[in-house]
């Protein structure tokens, strides 16, 4: 019975961190687009919101799903980008 709970367990880790992985590139191209509409932001959000999409995009390629969402959330947040659940 153990052993059953351990795989199930294991099965929902391997989805679930595949779905963040979904997520990240879901999140990324929304802020190409909104950048590419040249928001009303200031220089200085801009910059902001492109050190934090390649920030993102380094931690999402390097398996760490959750802090690239992170990430990518605060640049979608000051792109005024509604944000989705990611739970």
């Amino acid at each position: 019975m153990k052993l059953r709970h351990f795989i199930a367990m294991l099965c929902l880790l391997i989805f679930s961190s595949g779905a963040y992985a979904y997520r990240c590139t879901i999140d990324m191209r929304k802020i190409d687009e909104a950048l590419a509409k040249k928001p009303a932001i200031t220089e200085v959000q801009e910059t902001e919101v492109r050190k934090l999409r390649a920030e993102g995009e380094v931690l999402h390629n390097k398996g760490k799903h959750k802090e690239a969402l992170e990430a990518l959330d605060k640049a979608l947040e000051i792109l005024g980008v509604p944000l989705q659940s990611h739970e």
